[in-house]
């Protein structure tokens, strides 16, 4: 959504809208706590600002299932954003085809970093599966090569309605497959916000169960290997002035997206912390998201179940934000979450991977 000069204002209810459609167009006069639910004191003002601007904008327009009208009026939004982030993040982005897949390769201004030129990360972008390809995956691309100094190849990969379930994560696996041939997989990072972030953890089974080898690391920002339940998913929508559960009392639930239509919900290959097996095969894993969020609840959980397999996985969860945050370069935490992403790479990548790859340990290359 927007506010009054053109920003988008991230929140809950263009996703709600996806998951149970008119339940998420609440009338401003809704009941609803939110109202007397003050900005964390933890949070920064700027990010106090938004929450309070996220409670005046009004419901997201009624699309009827016009999926491209739906994609339009998001990349309004997003290409106006984009402007200031590309003056605040200089970058080159060029487009290419890697294994049949179209993706946009951005690279920092001056170039990649001398000791990160054989690295490269792969971002996939948010949406719900719906939308996000065009100015919403640059917005999550671009400050993370510029702040890391270091390639970033962001995929565009295919969403609902016109697929399904598991395309996305084939595509991931054709752009992987085409980038070792120039590439060790320890030289490979894979991070995405909310549907990109449960998209990196699909991607991690995808490939143990398809013959490649693990990536060097891998960050889900927002949406992981998990179900989007728990407390978090009944919980946050209070904050976007909405009733804190949908009709029937079941909470926000990823298995009711278009893309995952006819899905088990037990596949690990769609819910990785399903398959405690599968989970022992990550690498070093970051999870990162605001405490308001409604996939909050999921993150906490997934990386204690990566932890109990033994995999190097870090938590960092920003009291007060809400879903996808950080692409708000506005916000002081936006531009803290690019500085720990570049640092959780900086130390992952680039190491050859010795033994069981599943189990995330790693020596130095000597």
């Amino acid at each position: 959504m927007s506010d009054s000069r053109g920003l988008p204002v991230w929140g809950y209810s263009v996703v709600l809208a996806a998951m149970f459609g008119s339940w998420a167009q609440v009338s401003a006069d809704t009941p609803s706590l939110a109202a007397d639910i003050p900005a964390s004191h933890y949070a920064s003002p700027e990010a106090g600002r938004a929450l309070l601007d996220l409670r005046k904008q009004p419901p997201e327009p009624d699309f009827g299932g016009d999926v491209e009208a739906l994609r339009r009026y998001h990349e309004q939004g997003t290409d106006k954003l984009l402007v200031t982030m590309r003056e605040l993040y200089p970058v080159s982005v060029n487009s290419e085809t890697l294994g049949g897949v179209h993706t946009e390769v951005v690279t920092p201004q001056g170039g990649v970093a001398v000791g990160k030129r054989h690295r490269v990360l792969l971002s996939l972008h948010s949406g719900g599966f719906l939308w996000g390809a065009g100015s919403e995956a640059l917005l999550e691309a671009i400050p993370i090569a510029a702040t890391d100094r270091i390639k970033v190849v962001s995929i565009d990969y295919r969403m609902a309605p016109e697929h399904r379930f598991p395309a996305a994560s084939a595509d991931v696996a054709a752009v992987y497959r085409a980038l070792l041939k120039t590439h060790r997989p320890d030289e490979i990072g894979i991070y995405g916000c909310s549907a990109g972030g449960v998209l990196a953890a699909q991607s991690v089974v995808w490939f143990a169960t398809h013959g490649l080898p693990s990536p060097g690391a891998i960050a889900s920002l927002c949406g992981t290997g998990a179900e989007f339940d728990g407390d978090s998913a009944y919980l946050a929508p209070l904050f976007a002035g909405l009733p804190a559960t949908p009709p029937g009392g079941k909470s926000l639930q990823l298995i009711r997206l278009p893309y995952f239509e006819g899905v088990d919900p037990h596949n690990p290959l769609a819910f990785p912390m399903t398959s405690a097996e599968l989970l022992a095969r990550f690498p070093p894993t970051l999870l990162l998201a605001g405490s308001r969020d409604f996939a909050a609840s999921s993150m906490t959980t997934m990386q204690r179940r990566l932890w109990e397999c033994g995999v190097d996985a870090e938590l960092f969860l920003f009291d007060g934000l809400g879903h996808a945050f950080m692409m708000d370069p506005a916000l002081p935490e936006s531009r803290e979450t690019y500085g720990i992403l570049a640092r959780f790479f900086d130390k992952h990548l680039g190491r050859q991977v010795t033994g069981r790859a599943a189990a995330g340990s790693v020596t130095q290359k000597p």
